[in-house]
């Protein structure tokens, strides 16, 4: 408690934040919350280091219920998402993991003693200074944003101790710091294909002490994480609040050719059957009812998709497969796996069953429905839960077998870009509801402007021939906003 009573001038130096934010973070508890149109990129890694970031990720997603799920996606083709945004007056670029699991945007400051220098990704990483913007200002603890995060006055606070975050992931990294006010630099659409650049003050983590997997390492290194969770802490909840957004988001990646959409907005074009989300969860939680597996029912019992006790099904675009309970899994690969009963498995990296196959996949595997409350199905084809390993005709099979979590044998079902990939997703949080249909994410949408009533298109992109951050083939992904015209 002894820094709360260090003066203003000790304060804003940057090694005595750092020893408050520290002695901050120790004395106060924390939920780990965390979250736009920016170009999004995902970079190419080998299977196994898929796997561990996959490992990671359980823990990022899931931190809030303190689970250890997660997922990748097409193995061979994709890695982690990250944006490029602007922060500051005059804008500085940061690169930031997109991340659907967290809620509040952070990214690494100057006083960060073991925050990484380089990349492995080829980006140039940019370490935020708030006295090197004109529009910067610090988050008091007294003020009601830091109250708000807290649930009340933090014991001890005066007007010049900064409000500070913290936030542990379940793979043991952690990030913490204080909160900054300043401007972030978006890109509004003001036209069909067009858009013009457009900025709003938001309130993001200035991390100052980072440890793990976030700390000093350049592999997969980058500026911070941008939530895209539901809290009121998130960009788009804060847009949402001062009137710039609704709280309506979509994306529609294509695994195919490459690149996609991500926009904020309402679409009108697809039309988008949806289902509800689970009130009062930390993340996308709906309420998966049974899976078909070449039109027939797998036979489960009852309660194995039952969303209590952190349990349930999560739908996450920064997961890439889909990880089921093991009852599930087990059925379903064998029903997969009946239409070709003379084929022989083999372990990949000790991790994926393989198998030699010369044929079209899609007519020698069956389709999977899963079906969800409000009679919502979601179509997954053979293309899309195989993945070829490499030129020679080996195939790989994407479904996974989640970890138990729980003395009961109860798993989480996790689905990601392994079912959503070729499909525009709508997050309808203004509605508590989420859904999808089968698309060409290779063509464009249409959203509506909220304050106009226009209706304008907005088209999938590729960035990779403009971006400094390749190496070998990419599969990229665009991340547009969708701003309402100031009043």
């Amino acid at each position: 408690m002894g820094a709360c009573f260090r003066s203003a001038n000790e304060l804003m130096d940057p090694r005595g934040l750092v020893i408050l934010v520290a002695i901050l973070v120790a004395e106060t508890s924390c939920v780990a919350d965390g979250t736009l149109v920016f170009p999004v990129e995902r970079h190419k890694r080998s299977l196994s280091a898929i796997k561990a970031h996959d490992a990671q990720r359980r823990g990022r997603i899931l931190s809030a219920v303190d689970l250890n799920l997660g997922g990748n996606g097409v193995p061979t083709r994709t890695g982690l998402y990250y944006t490029k945004l602007g922060l500051g007056s005059p804008p500085k670029d940061y690169y930031v993991q997109v991340d659907t699991g967290s809620d509040i945007l952070w990214v690494n400051c100057v006083e960060c003693s073991r925050c990484p220098r380089k990349s492995d990704l080829g980006i140039e990483l940019t370490l935020y200074d708030p006295k090197s913007s004109e529009t910067a200002e610090l988050i008091s603890c007294d003020q009601d944003f830091c109250a708000a995060t807290y649930d009340g006055p933090m014991p001890g606070c005066k007007s010049e101790i900064p409000c500070p975050y913290s936030i542990t992931y379940g793979d043991g990294s952690a990030t913490s710091g204080y909160y900054v006010q300043d401007y972030l630099t978006y890109n509004r659409v003001n036209g069909n294909l067009r858009t013009t650049p457009q900025n709003s003050s938001i309130i993001f983590g200035c991390g100052a002490v980072q440890s793990g997997t976030l700390g000093s390492s350049s592999e997969q290194a980058l500026d911070g994480i941008m939530g895209f969770g539901q809290a009121n802490s998130s960009v788009l909840s804060q847009l949402a609040a001062s009137g710039k957004v609704k709280k309506i988001f979509s994306h529609c990646l294509d695994n195919i050719s490459g690149g996609g959409i991500f926009a904020i907005g309402e679409v009108v074009e697809p039309k988008v059957s949806t289902t509800p989300l689970v009130p009062r969860m930390a993340h996308y939680n709906v309420v998966l009812k049974t899976i078909e597996v070449d039109t027939d029912t797998l036979q489960l019992p009852s309660d194995i998709f039952d969303s209590g006790n952190g349990r349930g099904t999560i739908i996450d675009s920064g997961t890439t497969l889909a990880y089921l309970p093991g009852l599930v899994y087990d059925q379903l690969m064998q029903k997969v796996l009946t239409r070709q009963p003379g084929l022989k498995l083999y372990l990949v990296e000790q991790q994926f069953s393989c198998f030699q196959y010369a044929g079209n996949v899609d007519r020698g595997f069956p389709v999977v429905k899963f079906h969800f409350e409000d009679s919502l199905s979601l179509t997954v084809y053979p293309h899309d839960y195989l993945f070829e390993f490499n030129d020679g005709g080996m195939w790989c099979i994407g479904w996974q077998k989640s970890v138990s979590q729980a003395k009961n044998g109860k798993d989480m079902t996790l689905l990601g870009d392994l079912v959503l990939s070729n499909k525009v997703v709508i997050y309808d949080l203004e509605n508590m509801a989420i859904g999808w249909t089968d698309y060409n994410c290779s063509s464009s949408i249409k959203v509506k402007d909220e304050a106009t009533g226009a209706v304008r298109i907005v088209g999938a992109h590729d960035i990779s021939s403009v971006s400094t951050c390749f190496i070998g083939r990419i599969l990229t992904f665009f991340l547009l906003l969708i701003a309402i015209l100031n009043y």
